[in-house]
């Protein structure tokens, strides 16, 4: 179990003092891509979706929608490449998709820095070793974000996720955020060769093929 006055406290302090006392720089700028999203993509503004939270518990992910409605003849949503539009493909590259999960931080669902939330059907695939990623509360950015990201394997990824569970630090988190700023203004590692976000995890030593909808995003 994860101990530490830092781990049981000061984490959740960091994350409330960063968010509300920068709340008059991202909650104009939240307002702004709103306004664009509604623009650009109508509505809804948020694309909302269930993933697994500290110990696996499930919390309703907030995210600005980067994707068109567009289907096929038979009514079912195009490949993610064909509804991830310039407009989507810019949100997510400088991360302002994310801003709404400062609201998931604020009501203790995320932090600031921690493994990211997945999918709920991933937690079937997990080794015990990967499972271990949820015994800290998953963040907006986080080790495997600053190392690589969607350019890493997911075996990578879960690697560098356990390892941060293992090494959580202020002065980690304080690292990862400041990498976090330049891995933004250079958009390094937002998708994987070949796909437009992350082929789907069906599990350790199990062929990734490619995924409609990995996150189902919107």
């Amino acid at each position: 179990m994860v101990g530490g006055f830092y781990r049981r406290v000061g984490k959740r302090v960091l994350d409330l003092a960063a968010v509300v006392g920068l709340a008059p720089l991202w909650l104009p700028l939240a307002a702004l891509v709103a306004l664009a999203v509604r623009l650009a993509l109508g509505r809804p503004l948020l694309f909302r979706q269930l993933r697994p939270g500290l110990g696996g518990r499930p919390f309703t992910l907030l995210k600005f929608r980067t994707m068109t409605e567009a289907r096929d003849e038979d009514g079912r949503l195009l490949p993610d490449d064909q509804r991830l539009r310039r407009f989507g493909s810019f949100l997510r590259r400088t991360s302002l998709d994310e801003l709404p999960e400062l609201f998931n931080v604020l009501r203790g669902e995320m932090s600031l820095v921690g493994p990211r939330p997945l999918l709920m059907e991933y937690l079937d695939r997990y080794t015990p070793q990967q499972a271990r990623r949820h015994e800290v509360k998953p963040g907006i950015t986080g080790w495997a974000q600053v190392n690589g990201r969607n350019a890493l394997t997911w075996e990578e990824k879960f690697e560098l996720d356990v390892w941060y569970v293992d090494h959580m630090s202020s002065w980690l988190d304080v690292k990862i955020l400041a990498m976090t700023v330049w891995k933004v203004l250079t958009g390094e590692g937002v998708s994987q060769p070949g796909h437009a976000t992350m082929p789907q995890f069906l599990g350790t030593g199990v062929p990734h093929g490619e995924t409609k909808e990995v996150s189902g995003r919107r």
